[in-house]
């Protein structure tokens, strides 16, 4: 097993050290990296939490899925392992949304309605 954890349904309010203190009671915390929006830096209810070893990652899961953390009930699980080869997805636009034709541009109006 994985010594990385990911944790969610986190409070808004919970800090890294909010989660380090949690944590510690099932061993050693090497680092947690809260999880934030790209574009507005918000965070986004998740994060990872790296244990020093996988029998205390272990330890986190069983005794710490389900606890409350400030006014939540949080969710731990094993990280799933990141791809490392080429078939990673590529990198999306930063605005996914299609846009519309401009209003009266005739250029991208389809053949059928151009008069």
């Amino acid at each position: 097993m994985a010594r990385d954890l990911y944790v969610t349904n986190i409070s808004f309010e919970a800090t890294e050290e909010d989660l380090q203190k949690l944590f510690s009671v099932a061993g050693t915390v090497n680092s947690v990296r809260l999880l934030t929006d790209p574009r507005t830096g918000q965070f986004k209810g998740s994060a990872f939490v790296r244990m020093a070893g996988s029998q205390e990652a272990r330890e986190a899961i069983s005794s710490l899925d389900g606890a409350r953390l400030i006014n939540r009930i949080i969710s731990v699980s094993e990280a799933r392992p990141q791809p490392t080869d080429s078939k990673k997805r590529p990198s999306q636009p930063e605005d996914r949304r299609k846009k519309s034709p401009v209003k009266g541009d005739r250029s991208r109006r389809p053949e059928s309605r151009r008069k």
